[in-house]
């Protein structure tokens, strides 16, 4: 049976470090209601004035991590595709991107060109967010039924508690937690409160900035709620490698914009954690599951920097999961499960 893809699908990249093609990414990215979720008119006033200065800045820095092949974030989702081939036998494995090469549409009107009937479609989001998992299935549920695609799609949930890619996140890590070190910074990508605000049932009252966001809450919430999902995976993680309290923590960056953003923010977590004498911080990234600009040039880079102005010693960022084979491993089985 070769007619059932697995289509992995990752954020995606600009084509290049060029201002022309970076502008032309982030226009894509930012203009995406579910990214900036503002009426039309007001997002594209708010996306036009960003793109008079962001894309040299962003330019600069994704040329600071740029590879001979291209794009850390697309060339690794491409090695993890080679490394599911061996665990997926239903048909063939492919990848897309949210935004960018190769584009999520046309790609599924390539799989149904080759006579693909049945796709699982795999968001790369450990975590549930509007901007990340739902912008993925809106996308290729609307591609499906505007060019009329004879495809039946299945959609892998996110599986930020699943025991077995705990193990994963375990196995990827333990290399860099087996030195020594002082403190594990588990930075998570960061999302704007409204964004989670909007998505809890009619009269839910949450405390965002809890430290145990999440816990007792209705499964309502929990399913939408983003905070309290990557404090349960950092939190998780932390037993099953066996950190002691007080040598972690959790904090979310990337932020954007003068809006209200969920906390702690990494960069005053790395100052925080510089004072407070930490001089080797080790600093994961588990919102991501492939390095790319966040990781490498935000916190290998600049938050590396800070850190050590700051009275740090060193960084070390612990790599994504990447293509790590027990990662492929659990990948295929979660999508085999869906």
């Amino acid at each position: 049976m070769t007619d059932h893809a697995l289509l992995l699908v990752n954020l995606g990249s600009p084509a290049s470090t060029s201002v022309a093609d970076v502008r032309r990414y982030l226009n894509q990215f930012l203009m995406d209601p579910y990214v900036v979720d503002l009426p039309w008119p007001i997002r594209r006033l708010l996306v036009s004035l960003i793109l008079i200065k962001r894309p040299e800045q962003s330019a600069h820095a994704y040329a600071s991590i740029w590879w001979d092949e291209g794009s850390p974030l697309v060339e690794l989702t491409r090695r993890l595709q080679a490394a599911m081939v061996e665990h997926w036998p239903h048909g063939p494995v492919e990848i897309a991107m949210r935004y960018g090469q190769p584009a999520l549409p046309d790609v599924l009107e390539r799989l149904a060109a080759q006579g693909v009937r049945k796709v699982t479609l795999a968001p790369l989001y450990p975590q549930f967010a509007d901007s990340t998992v739902t912008t993925v299935v809106e996308l290729a549920k609307d591609t499906i039924t505007e060019r009329h695609l004879p495809l039946q799609m299945r959609v892998l949930q996110p599986f930020y508690d699943q025991p077995d890619y705990i193990d994963a996140l375990v196995a990827s890590a333990r290399p860099y937690l087996q030195q020594d070190y002082d403190h594990v910074l588990l930075s998570f990508h960061g999302l704007p409160e409204r964004h989670l605000k909007k998505l809890y049932p009619k009269g839910t009252r949450h405390d965002l900035r809890a430290a145990d966001c999440c816990e007792g809450a209705s499964a309502e919430v929990q399913a939408v709620c983003y905070r309290g999902q990557c404090l349960a995976t950092a939190k998780a993680f932390a037993r099953k490698m066996g950190i002691p309290d007080g040598k972690w923590s959790v904090s979310f960056q990337s932020r954007l914009g003068r809006d209200k953003w969920i906390e702690p923010y990494t960069e005053t977590r790395l100052d925080e954690l510089a004072k407070a004498g930490v001089k080797k911080l080790l600093v994961m990234c588990p919102a991501f599951v492939a390095d790319c600009i966040e990781t490498l040039e935000e916190i290998g880079m600049r938050g590396s920097e800070q850190f050590i102005e700051a009275g740090g010693r060193e960084l070390v960022l612990v790599p994504c999961m990447n293509d790590h084979p027990e990662w492929a491993r659990v990948l295929a089985d979660l999508c085999d499960k869906a």
